[in-house]
């Protein structure tokens, strides 16, 4: 499938409270790495598999990235943002989004994570038409921390696992739907991904499948500490 007829739905409404003290008036996604918004190296990133149409779903200091997406420039990329009047959590900010998505699948991500592979598997999924979608797991030696994926013999996720020790797959926060599946579930207000989205899809029916990866290079700017060494991630990772 080309990738022209996938919609990318970023998920950048948070305000980051571990490290709000560092940047009081900043969303999260703009936290500046390297000179530039974290936003614009995920956009960047996805942007390099052809992807070329954008919704950021925007929330604490929506204006921020309503200023960046009018005042940079991605030529070829179509831009786009929606902003939550209220917190709608993973779920309902993509929801509220779906007016805005044009194609048969819509890629989601959170706009606060990056990990380096597992895009190009991810979309293939489109060409499976058994499945309704997909998701990227990190394999991590304790995800205690996290949570994590319950994943079947047919390679397609049964559920999320609360946080128990030991070695397993973790959510990375990069799906895939198609649009279709996420119109027939929209409803308004705030929802989860992952508590309340993803099982009712799975009770219906729907198979989503699961990338896994053993080793990928990985990082978020949830805290003081990762936005230091996403400097250095950026720095490896992009030429």
């Amino acid at each position: 499938m080309a990738t022209g007829a996938i919609s990318v739905v970023i998920l950048a409404g948070g305000r980051g409270t571990r490290i709000q003290s560092l940047y009081p008036e900043t969303p999260k996604p703009m936290i500046p790495v390297k000179g530039e918004p974290f936003l614009y190296w995920l956009t960047r990133y996805l942007a390099d598999f052809g992807l070329t149409r954008f919704i950021y779903s925007t929330g604490y200091r929506a204006e921020r990235i309503d200023d960046w997406v009018a005042n940079s420039g991605f030529p070829g990329i179509e831009r786009l943002t929606r902003r939550e009047e209220t917190p709608l959590g993973t779920g309902g900010g993509v929801l509220n989004c779906l007016d805005l998505c044009e194609g048969e699948w819509t890629l989601v991500a959170n706009g606060d994570g990056l990990c380096m592979s597992g895009i190009p598997e991810l979309l293939a999924l489109t060409s499976r038409d058994n499945l309704d979608g997909g998701l990227i797991g990190l394999h991590v030696t304790d995800t205690a921390r996290y949570g994590s994926l319950s994943i079947g013999e047919d390679g397609c996720l049964d559920a999320f696992r609360e946080k128990v020790p030991g070695q397993g797959y973790i959510n990375s926060g990069f799906y895939l739907f198609r649009t279709g599946l996420l119109r027939r579930i929209h409803r308004d207000g705030a929802s989860s991904m992952e508590h309340d989205l993803i099982p009712e899809m799975i009770a219906s029916g729907s198979r989503l499948g699961v990338v896994r990866l053993d080793e990928t290079a990985f990082i978020d700017i949830g805290t003081p500490e990762t936005v230091v060494q996403a400097e250095r991630f950026i720095d490896e990772n992009f030429s």
